[in-house]
C-alpha cells in the first residue's frame, strides 16, 4: 500500500492517557530518549518541515502527540530521561509512556530511537526491556547516524552488541536526518503494516 505522506497531519496532543479517545486505527509509535530526534524522523518521514515540532529544548515533547494518515495514527512518545524536570513531571511522563503502551490501544509497531553517537541510557535499556518483556513488536533507529565516521559507527555497533540485550535478533535501521538514510527502510515498514491491516 502506497501511503501520500504529504496528507499526513497532526490530530492532537494528550497530557494525561486519560484523555485519549479510544483507538479507532492501527498505531505506530515513537519512543526514545528526550532529544534522541523523534520529531525529526517524524517529519523526515513525512517530508515536512514542521509537521512535528523540533526543539532545541530537550525535554520539550511532554505530551503524546498523535498524527494521522490514511488508516495510522502516528504516535509520538513523551522523551523520557530528561534531567532537568520535577519528578511529579516525570512520573507523569512515566506515566503517559505506560499507561499507553501497556493499553489494550491496536498498536503494531514501536520505532525506538536511541542515539548512535552514544551508549544507550539506563532509561533506554529498560524501554528496551519493557518492550521485549510485553512482546511489544519494535524495530531499533539508530539516529544521528551522519555524525559519525565510518570506523565510529563501526565501533558503537560492536559496542552495542554488548550494551543492548538480544542485540543480534533485533531489526536495526540506522537513519539520518541530513543524509536521509533510513528513510525508504521505515516508510517500507510502515507501508507494510497499512496494507496488512487493509487485508
Amino acid at each position: 500500500m502506497k501511503l501520500n505522506y504529504n496528507k499526513a497531519e497532526f490530530t492532537a496532543s494528550y497530557g494525561k492517557f486519560s484523555q485519549i479517545p479510544p483507538s479507532e486505527r492501527i498505531e505506530i509509535a515513537f519512543a526514545g530518549h528526550s532529544n534522541v530526534g523523534k520529531s525529526t524522523l517524524i517529519n523526515k518521514l513525512f517530508n515536512r518541515k514542521n509537521l512535528a515540532r523540533v526543539s532545541s529544548v530537550p525535554g520539550k515533547t511532554a505530551t503524546i502527540n498523535f498524527y494521522g494518515l490514511e488508516n495510522i495514527y502516528f504516535v509520538d512518545l513523551p522523551g523520557y530521561g530528561y534531567a532537568k524536570v520535577s519528578k511529579s513531571e516525570k512520573d507523569r511522563w512515566s506515566g503517559l509512556i505506560e499507561g499507553y503502551l501497556s493499553s489494550d490501544r491496536d498498536i503494531r509497531l514501536v520505532f525506538m530511537l536511541v542515539d548512535m553517537r552514544h551508549k544507550p541510557t539506563a532509561d533506554d535499556i529498560h524501554m528496551i526491556n519493557y518492550l521485549i518483556d510485553t512482546e511489544m513488536p519494535f524495530v531499533l533507529v539508530f539516529t544521528k547516524a551522519d555524525k559519525l565516521k565510518k570506523t565510529e559507527r563501526e565501533k558503537r555497533m560492536e559496542a552495542f552488541r554488548d550494551e543492548i540485550p538480544y542485540f543480534d535478533d533485533m531489526h536495526i535501521i540506522p537513519f539520518s536526518s541530513m543524509t536521509f538514510e533510513g528513510v525508504e527502510e521505515l516508510r517500507q515498514i510502515v507501508e507494510d503494516i497499512a496494507s496488512d491491516d487493509e487485508e
